[in-house]
């Protein structure tokens, strides 16, 4: 019995696939099957991923239904006893199945490994580091109120823990990972490995670029999630609020900026600080976002990205917080 199906939902992907099936292939622990879905996909992708002279890949090809059906229909092809998911744009460093694995065996009854995640642009080089936190055990109220996980591509789980839960849901347009994350959170313990495995694709184009959708779908992941179980804390749904909509101002603020990402990065930061108690004690950062929001709506966009870029250049310089965008997850 193969021991890890690793999945790779895979929708155009032509630009980044390669690179990531070879951080499957290339992996210290070897028994494992690649599954890959291939969602549709009207350029070069079969033909880069049918290039690849493997005995352990397996592919599929369907009509377009996004991601979580893709997900879905790998979990059902998928015969290991462990199961981990990767985005077609996402890299995994050379020992992370092995040592997530390793942290499952050593944890037994433990169902949910995790790794950090560090982040990349789309020529691969680094940009900036994860949020790199270690929580372990019952995680279920630290993961509602940020998810820590980062991105879909980081778990390695017991296929009978995402089963008994019937896979993804297949009715979310975003925050489907983090809902994943909570639902297993919610039944079962997690453990981490404190060590950066996953490199994450910073892209324009990516579906998380689309912020009303990830505003929604977020807003659907939380209201499912309070429902789940009592909690503890009554300042967490709050507190899982005002993070969200941390996240969503900060990813309005990476480049390319408009007047139209301005808008919605002040509808966003009006938003966080309805729902943040403790605003006043980050009010250095709150005012750098306003700052930021103001040049973007005031300033033609050549003017406010030339602007903007500039001082990012400079506060690099003096080790300073940047101005410029970054993976929202280390704002909060």
């Amino acid at each position: 019995m193969t021991s890890i199906s690793v999945i790779i939902p895979s929708y155009n992907s032509e630009k980044t696939i390669k690179t990531t099936i070879e951080s499957v292939l290339s992996q210290s622990f070897s028994d494992l099957e690649l599954i890959i879905i291939n969602d549709g996909s009207t350029d070069s992708t079969l033909e880069i991923i049918s290039n690849f002279q493997d005995s352990r890949i397996k592919i599929f090809s369907f009509e377009n239904s996004g991601g979580n059906i893709s997900r879905n229909r790998g979990l059902k092809h998928a015969a290991g006893k462990f199961v981990s998911f990767l985005d077609a744009d996402d890299i995994w460093t050379a020992d992370k199945l092995a040592r997530q694995l390793q942290a499952l065996q050593e944890n037994l009854g433990v169902m949910v490994a995790y790794s950090w995640t560090d982040y990349i642009d789309e020529n691969g080089e680094f940009l900036l580091s994860g949020m790199h936190i270690t929580v372990n055990g019952d995680v279920y109220e630290k993961l509602l109120v940020s998810n820590f996980l980062e991105n879909g591509s980081n778990a390695l789980i017991q296929r009978v823990a995402i089963i008994e839960l019937g896979g993804f849901d297949e009715s979310l347009n975003a925050g489907q990972d983090w809902d994943m994350w909570l639902r297993l959170a919610c039944k079962f313990d997690f453990v981490c490995v404190p060590s950066v495995q996953i490199l994450y694709r910073i892209s324009p184009n990516s579906l998380s670029s689309n912020l009303a959708r990830q505003e929604k779908g977020c807003l659907q992941v939380l209201k499912k999630a309070y429902q789940v179980r009592p909690l503890t804390d009554k300042n967490i749904c709050s507190l899982s609020l005002a993070n969200l909509y941390m996240y969503l101002t900060c990813k309005a603020l990476q480049q390319p900026f408009s007047p139209y990402k301005g808008t919605l990065a002040a509808r966003f930061i009006w938003k966080y600080l309805l729902n943040d108690s403790s605003r006043f004690k980050r009010i250095n950062l709150i005012l750098k976002l306003l700052f930021k929001i103001a040049v973007i709506l005031i300033l033609p966009t050549t003017l406010s990205t030339r602007l903007l870029t500039s001082m990012k250049r400079r506060a690099k310089k003096v080790k300073a917080i940047p101005f410029s965008s970054s993976p929202p997850q280390n704002e909060f």
